[in-house]
């Protein structure tokens, strides 16, 4: 590590632990040229976790936006905002322990509504609703009885393509 006062490039480590957190390690650090002492702190470098959409594009993983969704289906519900906050954090740590650089969205919309079950069925069918796009009223039913004898998500399940609307 480079010395901020003298510009030498070699330093020795005096000491070394990690922040309360657990997020970053913190080195004191002393100068091998001038003496001098300072501290740097080490992180771990993410790669952005990309999500691969309907359309075949790609985008990063926005965890805002899945907040967002989570916070509309939530609407009038008794779910705090640190509810959804640790919901949101379990998706992303689940995403991130895959390894995998790339998800679906349908994985994310899977994630998504497992937590929101977890949290509040009323919820977990508002976003069904919107992320699995039923056709009918009869599909919407379905779900709502699955729901109601236990029925688990079919993970791998692809939301019905959108109807176009039928004019009378």
């Amino acid at each position: 590590m480079r010395c901020p006062y003298c510009g030498a490039p070699d330093s020795k480590v005096i000491d070394s632990r990690p922040t309360d957190d657990g997020s970053k390690i913190r080195r004191r650090r002393a100068c091998l040229v001038c003496g001098k002492r300072f501290t740097t702190h080490e992180t771990v470098e993410i790669v952005p976790l990309m999500v691969i959409k309907k359309d075949n594009s790609r985008q990063a993983f926005d965890r805002q936006k899945l907040l967002m969704g989570m916070l509309r289906a939530c609407e009038k519900r008794p779910v705090s905002y640190q509810m959804l906050e640790d919901a949101v954090a379990n998706i992303e740590q689940e995403l991130l322990r895959s390894c995998e650089k790339e998800v679906t969205s349908i994985q994310v919309g899977t994630l998504a509504m497992k937590e929101l079950k977890k949290i509040d069925e009323v919820a977990y069918v508002r976003f069904a609703s919107v992320y699995r796009q039923f056709s009918d009223v009869q599909s919407f039913w379905e779900e709502v009885r699955g729901l109601m004898n236990g029925r688990e998500e079919k993970p791998d399940e692809e939301p019905a393509p959108p109807t176009e609307e039928k004019e009378t």
